[in-house]
Protein backbone atom coordinates (compact mmCIF):
# COMPACT_ATOMS: atom_id res chain seq x y z
CA UNK A 1 0.00 0.00 0.00
CA UNK A 2 1.32 3.41 0.64
CA UNK A 3 4.72 4.03 0.86
CA UNK A 4 5.42 7.31 2.80
CA UNK A 5 9.26 8.35 3.18
CA UNK A 6 10.96 11.48 4.75
CA UNK A 7 13.32 13.48 2.62
CA UNK A 8 15.65 16.30 2.18
CA UNK A 9 13.77 19.32 1.52
CA UNK A 10 14.79 22.21 -0.35
CA UNK A 11 14.47 25.62 1.53
CA UNK A 12 15.05 29.21 1.78
CA UNK A 13 17.91 29.98 3.66
CA UNK A 14 15.70 32.90 5.53
CA UNK A 15 14.06 31.88 8.39
CA UNK A 16 12.93 34.64 10.13
CA UNK A 17 9.28 34.61 10.28
CA UNK A 18 8.62 37.43 9.03
CA UNK A 19 10.81 37.31 5.58
CA UNK A 20 9.46 33.78 5.15
CA UNK A 21 5.89 35.07 5.22
CA UNK A 22 7.12 37.59 2.22
CA UNK A 23 8.56 34.53 0.25
CA UNK A 24 5.80 32.52 0.34
CA UNK A 25 2.97 32.72 -2.35
CA UNK A 26 -0.71 30.73 -2.41
CA UNK A 27 -0.81 27.30 -5.29
CA UNK A 28 -0.28 28.58 -8.67
CA UNK A 29 -3.69 27.49 -9.52
CA UNK A 30 -5.56 30.26 -7.39
CA UNK A 31 -3.17 33.24 -7.93
CA UNK A 32 -5.00 35.86 -10.32
CA UNK A 33 -2.96 38.07 -12.60
CA UNK A 34 -3.33 40.92 -10.29
CA UNK A 35 -1.98 39.07 -7.15
CA UNK A 36 0.96 37.70 -9.72
CA UNK A 37 1.47 41.12 -10.29
CA UNK A 38 1.83 41.93 -7.24
CA UNK A 39 3.98 39.11 -6.01
CA UNK A 40 6.77 39.79 -8.94
CA UNK A 41 7.35 43.18 -7.87
CA UNK A 42 7.12 43.13 -4.00
CA UNK A 43 9.56 40.65 -3.36
CA UNK A 44 12.73 39.30 -5.50
CA UNK A 45 12.81 36.16 -4.48
CA UNK A 46 9.38 35.29 -3.61
CA UNK A 47 8.09 31.33 -4.23
CA UNK A 48 6.51 32.37 -7.50
CA UNK A 49 8.76 32.84 -9.65
CA UNK A 50 9.42 29.66 -9.15
CA UNK A 51 5.53 28.24 -9.18
CA UNK A 52 4.42 30.14 -11.51
CA UNK A 53 7.42 32.08 -13.34
CA UNK A 54 7.03 35.41 -15.45
CA UNK A 55 6.87 34.67 -19.14
CA UNK A 56 4.57 33.02 -21.88
CA UNK A 57 5.21 29.87 -23.20
CA UNK A 58 8.60 27.83 -23.40
CA UNK A 59 10.32 31.20 -21.75
CA UNK A 60 8.05 30.69 -18.49
CA UNK A 61 9.76 27.33 -17.96
CA UNK A 62 13.25 28.46 -18.77
CA UNK A 63 13.14 31.22 -16.57
CA UNK A 64 12.22 29.10 -13.63
CA UNK A 65 14.88 26.57 -14.15
CA UNK A 66 17.19 29.96 -14.39
CA UNK A 67 16.33 31.32 -11.19
CA UNK A 68 16.01 28.24 -9.36
CA UNK A 69 19.76 27.77 -10.50
CA UNK A 70 20.59 31.38 -9.33
CA UNK A 71 19.11 30.56 -6.10
CA UNK A 72 20.73 27.33 -5.13
CA UNK A 73 24.53 29.19 -6.50
CA UNK A 74 23.66 31.74 -4.73
CA UNK A 75 22.78 30.81 -0.95
CA UNK A 76 19.32 32.03 -1.32
CA UNK A 77 18.17 28.10 -1.29
CA UNK A 78 19.71 25.32 0.39
CA UNK A 79 19.21 21.30 0.44
CA UNK A 80 18.75 20.30 4.09
CA UNK A 81 21.53 17.82 5.21
CA UNK A 82 19.35 15.01 6.75
CA UNK A 83 16.12 12.96 5.46
CA UNK A 84 13.27 14.09 7.56
CA UNK A 85 9.46 14.32 8.09
CA UNK A 86 7.95 17.90 8.05
CA UNK A 87 4.69 18.23 9.92
CA UNK A 88 2.85 21.16 9.06
CA UNK A 89 -0.27 23.15 10.72
CA UNK A 90 -2.30 25.89 9.61
CA UNK A 91 -4.47 27.72 11.74
CA UNK A 92 -7.51 29.87 10.46
CA UNK A 93 -10.85 31.47 10.78
CA UNK A 94 -13.84 30.24 8.91
CA UNK A 95 -17.47 31.65 9.64
CA UNK A 96 -16.71 32.97 13.00
CA UNK A 97 -14.71 29.56 14.56
CA UNK A 98 -11.05 28.79 14.64
CA UNK A 99 -9.81 25.67 13.29
CA UNK A 100 -7.09 23.77 13.19
CA UNK A 101 -5.23 21.58 10.75
CA UNK A 102 -2.21 19.58 11.03
CA UNK A 103 -0.84 16.88 8.87
CA UNK A 104 2.74 16.04 7.46
CA UNK A 105 4.61 16.66 4.08
CA UNK A 106 6.71 14.00 2.70
CA UNK A 107 7.73 12.38 -0.20
CA UNK A 108 5.22 9.37 -1.43
CA UNK A 109 5.99 6.50 -4.00
CA UNK A 110 4.11 7.16 -7.13
CA UNK A 111 1.06 4.26 -7.94
CA UNK A 112 -1.41 4.32 -10.65
CA UNK A 113 -4.62 5.20 -9.60
CA UNK A 114 -5.97 1.42 -10.70
CA UNK A 115 -4.00 -0.12 -7.88
CA UNK A 116 -6.10 1.25 -5.94
CA UNK A 117 -3.34 3.36 -3.12
CA UNK A 118 -3.78 6.19 -3.96
CA UNK A 119 -7.27 7.21 -5.28
CA UNK A 120 -8.63 10.16 -6.79
CA UNK A 121 -11.89 11.73 -6.69
CA UNK A 122 -12.48 14.44 -9.07
CA UNK A 123 -11.37 15.27 -13.31
CA UNK A 124 -8.71 16.74 -14.66
CA UNK A 125 -7.40 19.09 -17.53
CA UNK A 126 -5.49 18.42 -19.63
CA UNK A 127 -4.27 22.19 -20.50
CA UNK A 128 -3.03 22.28 -17.09
CA UNK A 129 -0.93 19.23 -16.89
CA UNK A 130 0.93 20.05 -19.66
CA UNK A 131 1.62 22.90 -18.04
CA UNK A 132 2.88 21.28 -14.52
CA UNK A 133 4.75 18.97 -16.87
CA UNK A 134 7.11 20.94 -18.96
CA UNK A 135 7.68 22.91 -15.59
CA UNK A 136 9.06 19.79 -13.82
CA UNK A 137 10.96 18.93 -16.58
CA UNK A 138 12.61 22.07 -16.93
CA UNK A 139 13.32 21.93 -12.81
CA UNK A 140 12.91 18.86 -11.69
CA UNK A 141 10.81 20.35 -8.82
CA UNK A 142 7.91 19.87 -6.89
CA UNK A 143 7.28 23.41 -6.07
CA UNK A 144 3.91 22.92 -4.72
CA UNK A 145 2.82 19.81 -2.30
CA UNK A 146 -0.65 17.66 -3.71
CA UNK A 147 -2.42 17.24 -0.48
CA UNK A 148 -4.15 13.69 0.13
CA UNK A 149 -6.22 12.33 3.31
CA UNK A 150 -5.67 8.88 5.40
CA UNK A 151 -7.67 6.86 7.06
CA UNK A 152 -6.70 6.38 10.77
CA UNK A 153 -9.08 4.78 12.53
CA UNK A 154 -7.06 2.44 14.78
CA UNK A 155 -4.84 5.43 15.98
CA UNK A 156 -1.60 4.36 14.57
CA UNK A 157 -0.45 7.18 12.37
CA UNK A 158 -1.70 10.71 13.94
CA UNK A 159 -0.18 10.24 17.20
CA UNK A 160 2.90 9.64 16.15
CA UNK A 161 2.60 12.84 14.08
CA UNK A 162 1.51 14.78 16.81
CA UNK A 163 4.20 13.74 18.94
CA UNK A 164 6.35 15.04 16.18
CA UNK A 165 5.14 18.54 17.35
CA UNK A 166 4.99 18.30 20.36
CA UNK A 167 7.83 21.48 20.91
CA UNK A 168 8.22 24.54 19.75
CA UNK A 169 8.06 24.66 16.38
CA UNK A 170 10.89 25.30 13.84
CA UNK A 171 9.15 27.53 12.03
CA UNK A 172 6.11 30.00 12.52
CA UNK A 173 4.46 32.89 11.09
CA UNK A 174 1.12 34.96 10.09
CA UNK A 175 0.46 35.12 6.32
CA UNK A 176 -1.22 38.10 4.69
CA UNK A 177 -4.20 36.23 4.91
CA UNK A 178 -4.42 35.74 8.36
CA UNK A 179 -3.41 31.88 8.35
CA UNK A 180 -0.59 30.89 11.05
CA UNK A 181 1.21 28.40 9.39
CA UNK A 182 3.58 26.18 11.17
CA UNK A 183 6.43 23.62 10.66
CA UNK A 184 8.35 21.29 12.44
CA UNK A 185 11.18 19.25 10.77
CA UNK A 186 11.48 15.87 12.59
CA UNK A 187 15.15 14.26 11.28
CA UNK A 188 15.44 11.49 13.77
CA UNK A 189 15.70 8.21 12.09
CA UNK A 190 13.71 5.84 14.63
CA UNK A 191 10.97 8.20 14.67
CA UNK A 192 10.74 8.66 10.45
CA UNK A 193 11.03 5.12 10.22
CA UNK A 194 8.06 4.31 13.09
CA UNK A 195 6.06 6.74 11.06
CA UNK A 196 6.62 5.36 7.27
CA UNK A 197 6.11 2.04 8.58
CA UNK A 198 2.71 3.23 10.05
CA UNK A 199 1.65 4.26 6.59
CA UNK A 200 2.53 1.18 5.37
CA UNK A 201 -1.07 -1.02 4.50
CA UNK A 202 -2.77 2.74 4.48
CA UNK A 203 -4.83 3.74 0.98
CA UNK A 204 -4.40 7.54 0.14
CA UNK A 205 -7.57 9.55 -1.37
CA UNK A 206 -5.99 12.94 -2.99
CA UNK A 207 -8.30 16.12 -1.24
CA UNK A 208 -6.49 18.85 -4.05
CA UNK A 209 -3.67 18.50 -6.13
CA UNK A 210 -4.90 15.60 -9.26
CA UNK A 211 -3.12 18.02 -11.66
CA UNK A 212 -0.07 17.46 -9.94
CA UNK A 213 0.24 14.39 -8.73
CA UNK A 214 -1.16 12.52 -12.40
CA UNK A 215 1.90 15.20 -13.94
CA UNK A 216 4.01 13.44 -11.60
CA UNK A 217 3.55 10.09 -12.84
CA UNK A 218 3.51 11.38 -16.33
CA UNK A 219 6.73 12.93 -15.44
CA UNK A 220 8.36 9.47 -13.60
CA UNK A 221 7.21 7.38 -17.16
CA UNK A 222 9.06 10.10 -19.11
CA UNK A 223 12.44 9.57 -17.51
CA UNK A 224 12.02 6.03 -17.60
CA UNK A 225 11.65 5.91 -21.27
CA UNK A 226 14.39 8.68 -21.79
CA UNK A 227 16.60 7.94 -19.04
CA UNK A 228 16.09 4.90 -18.20
CA UNK A 229 15.24 5.82 -14.25
CA UNK A 230 12.86 7.99 -12.41
CA UNK A 231 15.60 8.28 -9.54
CA UNK A 232 13.52 10.25 -6.27
CA UNK A 233 11.09 11.65 -9.49
CA UNK A 234 9.10 7.95 -8.92
CA UNK A 235 7.54 9.55 -5.43
CA UNK A 236 6.06 13.10 -5.99
CA UNK A 237 5.85 15.49 -2.19
CA UNK A 238 2.63 15.19 -0.65
CA UNK A 239 1.09 16.71 2.50
CA UNK A 240 -1.21 14.03 4.71
CA UNK A 241 -3.88 14.78 6.74
CA UNK A 242 -6.23 12.32 8.79
CA UNK A 243 -9.77 12.58 7.29
CA UNK A 244 -11.42 12.61 10.44
CA UNK A 245 -9.37 15.86 11.24
CA UNK A 246 -12.05 18.57 13.06
CA UNK A 247 -10.09 21.02 10.84
CA UNK A 248 -10.30 19.77 7.32
CA UNK A 249 -13.12 22.28 5.95
CA UNK A 250 -14.36 22.46 2.74
CA UNK A 251 -15.93 25.19 1.07
CA UNK A 252 -19.15 25.08 -1.83
CA UNK A 253 -17.98 26.26 -4.99
CA UNK A 254 -21.09 28.05 -6.39
CA UNK A 255 -21.93 28.08 -9.96
CA UNK A 256 -22.56 30.99 -11.78
CA UNK A 257 -24.18 31.26 -15.44
CA UNK A 258 -24.07 33.52 -18.18
CA UNK A 259 -24.03 33.48 -22.07
CA UNK A 260 -27.10 31.23 -22.52
CA UNK A 261 -29.55 31.76 -25.29
CA UNK A 262 -33.35 31.71 -24.24
CA UNK A 263 -32.26 31.60 -20.63
CA UNK A 264 -35.83 31.86 -18.79
CA UNK A 265 -36.22 31.29 -15.07
CA UNK A 266 -39.87 30.43 -16.01
CA UNK A 267 -39.06 27.56 -18.16
CA UNK A 268 -36.47 26.39 -16.08
CA UNK A 269 -38.69 25.63 -12.71
CA UNK A 270 -41.38 24.41 -15.27
CA UNK A 271 -38.90 21.95 -16.21
CA UNK A 272 -37.86 21.09 -13.04
CA UNK A 273 -41.06 20.54 -11.86
CA UNK A 274 -41.20 16.45 -11.91
CA UNK A 275 -37.74 16.59 -9.89
CA UNK A 276 -37.34 19.46 -7.72
CA UNK A 277 -39.91 20.90 -5.04
CA UNK A 278 -39.28 24.85 -5.91
CA UNK A 279 -40.11 27.20 -3.00
CA UNK A 280 -39.30 31.18 -3.26
CA UNK A 281 -37.28 32.51 -0.42
CA UNK A 282 -35.21 35.55 0.54
CA UNK A 283 -31.41 35.86 -0.41
CA UNK A 284 -31.05 36.33 3.45
CA UNK A 285 -32.24 33.34 4.28
CA UNK A 286 -31.03 31.43 1.65
CA UNK A 287 -27.69 29.73 3.78
CA UNK A 288 -29.98 29.07 6.59
CA UNK A 289 -32.22 26.60 4.30
CA UNK A 290 -29.43 25.24 2.82
CA UNK A 291 -27.93 24.05 5.55
CA UNK A 292 -30.93 22.88 7.11
CA UNK A 293 -32.08 21.04 4.20
CA UNK A 294 -32.44 17.15 4.98
CA UNK A 295 -32.44 16.03 0.85
CA UNK A 296 -30.45 17.82 -1.79
CA UNK A 297 -31.22 21.18 -2.39
CA UNK A 298 -30.02 24.45 -3.92
CA UNK A 299 -30.76 27.91 -4.48
CA UNK A 300 -31.70 28.86 -7.68
CA UNK A 301 -31.25 32.59 -8.34
CA UNK A 302 -32.07 34.51 -11.57
CA UNK A 303 -33.85 37.95 -12.00
CA UNK A 304 -33.75 39.28 -8.44
CA UNK A 305 -35.43 36.50 -7.58
CA UNK A 306 -34.37 33.13 -5.43
CA UNK A 307 -36.08 29.63 -5.36
CA UNK A 308 -34.98 26.79 -3.30
CA UNK A 309 -35.04 23.46 -4.72
CA UNK A 310 -35.30 20.89 -3.10
CA UNK A 311 -34.62 16.93 -4.64
CA UNK A 312 -37.87 15.26 -4.28
CA UNK A 313 -37.31 12.07 -7.04
CA UNK A 314 -34.24 10.74 -5.70
CA UNK A 315 -34.89 7.71 -8.15
CA UNK A 316 -34.20 10.58 -11.02
CA UNK A 317 -30.49 10.47 -10.47
CA UNK A 318 -30.01 6.93 -10.70
CA UNK A 319 -32.06 7.08 -14.26
CA UNK A 320 -29.71 9.94 -15.56
CA UNK A 321 -26.42 8.54 -14.42
CA UNK A 322 -27.13 4.91 -14.94
CA UNK A 323 -23.52 4.08 -14.80
CA UNK A 324 -22.09 5.77 -11.79
CA UNK A 325 -21.67 4.48 -8.56
CA UNK A 326 -24.62 5.61 -5.29
CA UNK A 327 -21.71 7.36 -3.71
CA UNK A 328 -21.92 9.92 -6.69
CA UNK A 329 -25.42 9.55 -7.11
CA UNK A 330 -25.50 11.19 -3.78
CA UNK A 331 -23.85 14.29 -3.97
CA UNK A 332 -25.20 17.50 -4.40
CA UNK A 333 -22.66 18.67 -7.06
CA UNK A 334 -23.25 15.97 -9.34
CA UNK A 335 -27.16 16.19 -8.56
CA UNK A 336 -27.12 19.83 -9.94
CA UNK A 337 -24.88 18.58 -13.11
CA UNK A 338 -26.49 15.63 -14.11
CA UNK A 339 -30.59 16.98 -13.66
CA UNK A 340 -29.87 20.85 -14.00
CA UNK A 341 -27.15 22.01 -15.65
CA UNK A 342 -27.08 19.55 -18.73
CA UNK A 343 -30.48 18.62 -19.26
CA UNK A 344 -31.53 22.35 -19.01
CA UNK A 345 -29.10 24.50 -20.16
CA UNK A 346 -27.05 22.02 -22.34
CA UNK A 347 -24.29 22.39 -20.22
CA UNK A 348 -22.11 19.43 -20.35
CA UNK A 349 -18.34 18.06 -19.97
CA UNK A 350 -17.20 19.25 -22.75
CA UNK A 351 -19.03 23.15 -22.29
CA UNK A 352 -17.65 22.77 -19.08
CA UNK A 353 -13.75 22.58 -20.19
CA UNK A 354 -14.60 25.37 -22.79
CA UNK A 355 -15.78 27.67 -19.90
CA UNK A 356 -18.84 28.83 -22.57
CA UNK A 357 -21.74 29.34 -20.03
CA UNK A 358 -20.15 28.36 -16.55
CA UNK A 359 -17.72 30.47 -14.02
CA UNK A 360 -17.40 29.45 -10.49
CA UNK A 361 -16.83 31.28 -7.47
CA UNK A 362 -16.65 30.80 -3.55
CA UNK A 363 -18.32 33.70 -2.66
CA UNK A 364 -22.04 33.68 -2.52
CA UNK A 365 -22.57 37.27 -2.25
CA UNK A 366 -20.72 37.57 -5.57
CA UNK A 367 -22.59 34.94 -7.64
CA UNK A 368 -26.00 36.88 -6.52
CA UNK A 369 -24.00 40.54 -7.54
CA UNK A 370 -22.87 39.12 -11.07
CA UNK A 371 -26.70 38.25 -11.61
CA UNK A 372 -28.43 41.74 -10.87
CA UNK A 373 -24.96 43.73 -12.54
CA UNK A 374 -26.06 41.91 -15.66
CA UNK A 375 -23.22 40.03 -16.23
CA UNK A 376 -24.68 36.33 -15.43
CA UNK A 377 -28.02 35.00 -16.24
CA UNK A 378 -28.13 33.06 -13.04
CA UNK A 379 -26.54 31.47 -10.07
CA UNK A 380 -26.84 28.44 -8.29
CA UNK A 381 -25.94 27.91 -4.37
CA UNK A 382 -24.80 25.18 -3.04
CA UNK A 383 -23.93 23.16 -0.16
CA UNK A 384 -20.36 22.00 0.16
CA UNK A 385 -19.34 18.48 -0.33
CA UNK A 386 -18.63 16.41 3.17
CA UNK A 387 -15.01 14.89 3.49
CA UNK A 388 -16.27 11.31 3.86
CA UNK A 389 -18.47 11.85 0.92
CA UNK A 390 -15.00 12.04 -1.10
CA UNK A 391 -13.46 8.75 0.31
CA UNK A 392 -16.68 7.25 -0.74
CA UNK A 393 -16.66 8.33 -4.39
CA UNK A 394 -12.79 7.72 -4.62
CA UNK A 395 -13.32 3.83 -3.16
CA UNK A 396 -16.22 3.27 -5.74
CA UNK A 397 -13.90 4.15 -8.81
CA UNK A 398 -16.06 7.40 -9.63
CA UNK A 399 -15.15 10.71 -10.13
CA UNK A 400 -16.68 14.23 -9.41
CA UNK A 401 -17.36 16.96 -11.46
CA UNK A 402 -14.53 19.89 -11.76
CA UNK A 403 -15.00 22.04 -9.20
CA UNK A 404 -16.80 19.62 -6.82
CA UNK A 405 -14.65 20.73 -3.73
CA UNK A 406 -12.63 23.28 -2.12
CA UNK A 407 -10.67 22.70 0.50
CA UNK A 408 -9.52 25.92 2.90
CA UNK A 409 -6.95 26.85 3.03
CA UNK A 410 -4.46 25.68 0.73
CA UNK A 411 -1.20 24.70 1.84
CA UNK A 412 1.14 27.65 1.41
CA UNK A 413 4.04 27.30 -1.03
CA UNK A 414 7.36 28.29 -0.48
CA UNK A 415 7.67 26.40 2.65
CA UNK A 416 8.88 23.73 1.05
CA UNK A 417 10.30 22.14 -2.12
CA UNK A 418 11.30 18.76 -3.15
CA UNK A 419 14.33 18.62 -5.63
CA UNK A 420 14.38 15.28 -7.39
CA UNK A 421 18.45 15.34 -7.20
CA UNK A 422 18.62 15.09 -3.57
Amino acid sequence: MAEVRPFRAMMFHENRPAELAKLCCPPYDIIPPAEQARLYQEEPHNAIRLELAPGEGAARYANAAATLKKWLDEGVLEIRDRDAFYVYEEEFSVGGRTYSLRGVIARVVLEEFSKGIVLPHEETLSKAKKDRFDLMVATGCNFSQVYSMYIDDEHTITPKIDRMAARRPDIAFTYADGVTHRLWIESDEAQCSALTDAFAGHQLFIADGHHRYETAINYRNYLRETKGDAGNADCVMMMLVDIDQPGLVVLPTHRILFGLSDFSAKKTLAALAGTFAAREIRTEEMNALLAQAEAPAFVFYAGSKAWLLTLTDPAAMSAAAPDRSAAYCGLDVAILHSLILEPCFGIDRENMARGENLRYTRDAAEAIAEVDAGRAQAAFIINPTRVRQIKDVALAGDKMPQKSTYFYPKILTGLLFNHFQY
